[in-house]
């Protein structure tokens, strides 16, 4: 697995996506629907994808993990700090980034469907 880390905010029909190689730095920004990152999901090597903790999530962390991708759930109570300026779709996937770094930040398991 490299060290490229993909952030998703996760909403109803599109998708903000900050793909990051190296701390403090996004290489690209996505808006995409579902669809589109289901296949984004597909092509990009194995990486970490992370997202904040909530149903939808556990969701898409199956499908990442099912195309060899490693999940990190973050609750959201602890991402809100890092999200500089107004709450945007865009500002909350650069602040997933940051609390993901941080070793103290308890992920939050991805959950079965069972």
């Amino acid at each position: 697995m490299n060290n490229t880390t993909i952030a998703v905010d996760v909403a109803k029909a599109v998708f903000e996506v900050a793909v990051s190689a190296q701390p403090g730095h996004v290489r690209e920004r996505h808006r995409l629907s579902r669809e589109g990152f289901a296949r984004l999901l597909g092509a990009q090597p194995a990486a970490t994808v992370v997202m904040e903790a909530c149903g939808s999530a556990h969701y898409w962390g199956r499908c990442a993990q099912r195309r060899g991708h490693a999940v990190v759930l973050i609750p959201p109570h602890v991402v809100r700090p890092y999200v500089r300026g107004n709450k945007t779709d865009r500002t909350d996937t650069k602040g997933l980034l940051e609390p993901f770094r941080n070793e103290e930040v308890r992920a939050v398991p991805v959950k079965s469907k069972l």
